[in-house]
């Protein structure tokens, strides 16, 4: 079992080993002894005043690897999207996104109340569209008095890895000709990057490769990586100054930040690598998912650390609280779907023990 899980994290009895399996996401990780030793000896400054020394290498490093000019470090990815899309937009605009997008779906509805803009979801496969399908979202030209009734389209934004289709991969080709139709429409880009070192680390292809074409990318520290917290939004230099203001306004300030910002800076610089670990094994768990009666995945479909899959025997809920008895942490989502994430903490004993309280559970 994971050492790491021993605190007992979420309500429920441990297993035999007197550890919970935590496999409801890769944020619950927790800072390993390097990490923590980085963040202790981390000189620090005012991060309000621009003066935290560990926060502005960690946003100079973020820009360099992403390929980008500048970048903003901020407290969470849900801060760095929201600060994204009112960095790029006027209330009333419309933004365009693909079906099932964390930046809507995941964040509490902020785009609404914060930014005032209209969201269009666009249909499409595992989380991504084309540019046919952006092209035929866009509005029509119906002359100056009808434009001022329409919404205008003023984003666009994509996300990779996708969180809801079970961490799919954008192909790069596919990418980057929605990002030319963006273009020639003049539309802003924004990519939503939470896991975008999963991308990276299932394809070969630099986070720099999928980040061109965007105006703006938000990466997270504290999932794949393991870093206790923080985002970063990263863009052109006047862009992420604008967004700078909104953070303030947020209530995004830090001071001593470079305490935490080390932890980041350590995650980015030392766990970027081992991530196909993670991947590993969750084409394990996938596996053994696959091979449990009253339970159905899609083995082929998973591309990097998340694995969604559905009970048709027991009611999702009931399912995750009899693990959850038997030692082992997951997510529900519905009555019927289900997901597993492996992280920086999760060994193979853990894969295979889990499994078999999913054997026991989906009885």
């Amino acid at each position: 079992m994971s050492a790491a899980a021993a605190d007992g994290t979420g309500a429920g009895a441990a297993n035999g080993a007197g550890r919970m399996i935590d496999l409801r996401s890769d944020t619950v990780t927790r800072p390993t002894e390097a990490m923590r030793a980085a963040m202790a000896a981390a000189p620090v400054g005012d991060d309000c005043y621009g003066d935290d020394p560990t926060v502005l290498e960690l946003e100079r490093r973020t820009a360099e690897i992403l390929g980008k000019e500048a970048a903003m470090y901020v407290p969470t990815g849900t801060m760095s999207n929201q600060l994204a899309l009112r960095a790029h937009t006027e209330p009333g605009d419309t933004v365009l996104i693909g079906p099932g997008a964390h930046i809507w779906f995941g964040e509490g509805g902020a785009p609404s109340p914060i930014s005032g803009v209209v969201i269009r979801p666009l249909e499409g496969d595992r989380g991504m569209f084309d540019a046919a399908t952006l092209r035929a979202a866009l509005n029509l030209d119906m002359g100056t008095v009808r434009a001022r009734m329409q919404s205008p389209v003023r984003l666009v934004c994509a996300e990779n890895t996708h969180n809801g289709a079970g961490g799919a991969v954008w192909p790069l080709d596919l990418l980057r000709e929605m990002l030319a139709a963006a273009r020639e429409a003049g539309l802003a880009t924004h990519l939503d990057g939470a896991r975008l070192w999963n991308a990276t680390a299932a394809s070969g292809i630099p986070e720099a490769e999928f980040a061109v074409g965007f105006d703006t990318v938000n990466v997270c520290f504290s999932k794949a990586l393991g870093a206790p917290l923080g985002s970063a939004l990263a863009g052109p230099a006047d862009l992420i100054e604008r967004a700078r203001r909104f953070k303030q306004l947020y209530g995004g300030g830090f001071r001593q930040a470079g305490i935490v910002a080390a932890g980041a800076l350590y995650a980015l610089e030392h766990h970027r690598e081992r991530l196909t670990r993670d991947h590993a094994r969750a084409r394990r768990l996938a596996r053994g998912l696959a091979a449990i009666r009253g339970l159905e995945v899609d083995v082929e479909g998973v591309e990097t650390n998340i694995v969604r899959f559905r009970t048709t025997a027991v009611d999702a809920p009931e399912f995750a609280g009899r693990c959850r008895e038997a030692g082992v942490l997951l997510n529900a989502y519905n009555r019927r779907d289900l997901r597993v994430i492996p992280h920086l903490h999760t060994t193979d004993g853990d894969v295979a023990d889990a499994l078999e309280v999913f054997r026991r559970a989906a009885a």
